[in-house]
């Protein structure tokens, strides 16, 4: 189906839930005044991202009552939010929530946490285990949290499950600067990934990026929607903004009629070829 989204791209504020639930439900009600269905947060935007110590006291269940706000928002547009989430067994998650019809529907664990350079996720959150689509009143949604879209095979088990569109909610930092017109390296790789994901799996590519300063840290927003010819439906600058753009089936199914991919693709042969790949790594002498 057609639907408006809106990429929320905001600054929370570090460690503070309350003051970034309040903001969140002002901002979804900005956005589904302006039509959209569907309304996606940044990675940990009820939190903030360098937390370290914060996590346990930051940390929400999926049927916490402060999320109530945000569930009932969910009748009138679909709602991604990045959390930190608490399991039963008190391991902590960097999460994706997923509202829709009032209520929790789905939610995302990150599978891939970084732990290189300026990154210690790893030594905080406990990683996810799996890649399931939403399905969604909207289509078949995958989501991915910033560094699960580094890795392509996530992409491509979404692609496999049958997503029209990929949500990738991030909270990715500039680091280094490309060329000479002074853009900012990780920019450019991200511009570079989402493109290849649009045009490899013949899906729409949301990426909503966090923006501001934190600890130091400069997060460049550049959200942005592709379509599944890889062509920049919309984008933002580096402030805070509401981005929207139209997706259109249409464009969908023109996409996957030109390039049958999800038709011709070899699933088990892919599956055959990776567990022969993991053989000959496990008998390899060391």
């Amino acid at each position: 189906m057609d639907y408006l989204a809106a990429l929320v791209q905001n600054r929370p504020v570090l460690g503070d839930l309350d003051e970034n639930l309040t903001r969140h439900e002002e901002s979804a009600r900005k956005a589904i005044g302006k039509g959209a269905q569907l309304v996606v947060f940044p990675e940990l935007s009820l939190t903030g991202y360098h937390l370290r110590d914060l996590v346990p006291d930051v940390a929400l269940r999926a049927g916490d009552r402060r999320l109530s706000g945000l569930a009932r928002l969910s009748r009138r547009a679909s709602l991604a939010v990045g959390a930190v989430e608490e399991s039963a067994d008190h391991r902590f998650f960097n999460s994706a929530f997923f509202f829709e019809g009032g209520a929790l529907l789905a939610v995302h664990r990150k599978v891939y946490l970084p732990d290189y350079g300026m990154f210690e996720e790893g030594r905080h959150f406990a990683p996810g285990d799996r890649f399931e689509p939403v399905r969604s009143r909207l289509g078949t949604l995958g989501i991915l949290v910033c560094e699960d879209l580094w890795h392509l095979s996530s992409s491509y088990l979404h692609f496999l499950r049958g997503a029209d569109a990929i949500l990738c909610m991030a909270a990715s930092p500039g680091r280094g600067v490309a060329g000479t017109e002074g853009e900012v390296a990780t920019a450019r790789v991200w511009n570079a990934l989402l493109e290849a994901q649009a045009l490899a799996f013949t899906v729409h590519s949301l990426f909503c990026n966090r923006t501001g300063f934190e600890d130091g840290a400069y997060f460049w927003g550049g959200s942005k929607v592709l379509s599944p010819f890889g062509r920049v439906l919309a984008q933002a600058g580096d402030a805070e903004e509401i981005v929207l753009a139209r997706i259109e089936d249409g464009a969908l199914r023109r996409s996957r009629t030109l390039t049958p991919l999800r038709r011709d693709e070899k699933a088990l042969l892919t599956l055959r070829e990776i567990d022969r790949a993991i053989r000959t790594e496990r008998d390899a002498p060391p």
